[in-house]
């Protein structure tokens, strides 16, 4: 296993305010999930924006974009009702004390865990955790990167009325790459040249196991269930049977036969069977 060695975030950070509407001299959690992704055009354009050649993207007309922030306030209640949690430092804005360059604007910090929290709101439509965890990942370890913190929490309201809390550690691989992309970035806006995409492979997130799940509509499941409990008998009266089986066959043997199987033990000690199903065939049992 390679070992990544990562400049980790200082242990207990400087908080250093900055002008939120001046953002072309810092980089943000939004901008990290631009600089991590695989539109072209809008890294371009990100670029165009930290070198001052554009204003900022106007996103007033973006309902997703204003469903998030009128919800923002329901979002923290709810959470906070929910987990029995306390969120402090909302919309606390932070620079990393060692990278100028990066910063956060947080949504808020859960006071018992000091976890980053991040407010969200998603449409319905073929939701997923997985796929909510992986949309949000870049911001939600830059964020986590900035403030030394060594966890998140995703809050989640969609429009179909259901409310999700995902819970995702910080990850020093993704966020190695993480810096690196973000590095490279603010060096093409620092010099002119234009960025292109980073393509990098991030580590798929690793979330913490909370939920329920009724399979009782799987078709598989089913069938694989009811194989399970068909054979788990007989699977455990095996089991029980060859450690017995182990147990007398004397210990200077390399080979036991008799009534239908043969042990044989290897060089290491390992003792496996084989079935003598028929004069000239054999079938082996692990």
């Amino acid at each position: 296993m390679t070992s990544v060695q990562t400049n980790g975030p200082a242990t207990h950070p400087r908080i250093i305010t900055f002008n939120p509407q001046d953002r072309r001299h810092f980089i943000g959690g939004s901008d990290a999930r631009i600089i991590m992704g695989t539109d072209a055009d809008a890294l371009v354009r990100l670029w165009r924006e930290k070198r001052g050649e554009v204003g900022p993207e106007d996103l007033s007309d973006n309902l997703i974009v204003q469903l998030g922030t009128v919800t923002e306030v329901l979002n923290r209640a709810w959470y906070q009702k929910s987990s029995g949690q306390t969120v402090k430092d909302i919309q606390k804005r932070v620079r990393h004390p060692i990278h100028k360059w990066m910063a956060a604007t947080l949504d808020g910090v859960v006071e018992q865990t000091g976890a980053v929290f991040e407010a969200k709101f998603m449409l319905p439509w073929a939701f997923t955790e997985e796929a909510a965890a992986e949309k949000h990942m870049a911001q939600l370890q830059h964020n986590m990167w900035v403030i030394a913190a060594r966890s998140g929490v995703l809050s989640i309201v969609t429009g179909g009325g259901k409310w999700v809390e995902i819970k995702i550690h910080a990850d020093p691989l993704y966020q190695h790459l993480l810096l690196t992309a973000e590095k490279k970035f603010w060096r093409c806006v620092q010099s002119g040249e234009p960025p292109i995409l980073f393509n990098i492979e991030t580590p798929r997130p690793r979330l913490e196991a909370v939920k329920v799940v009724d399979m009782s509509t799987s078709n598989q499941w089913a069938d694989l269930a009811a194989a399970y409990l068909r054979t788990r008998d007989a699977h455990g009266e095996h089991e029980t049977a060859k450690a017995d089986l182990k147990k007398l066959m004397p210990e200077d043997a390399k080979e036991a036969t008799g009534h239908g199987i043969k042990a044989k033990r290897s060089k290491s000690g390992a003792i496996s069977f084989e079935a003598r199903l028929t004069e000239g065939s054999h079938a082996s049992v692990q």
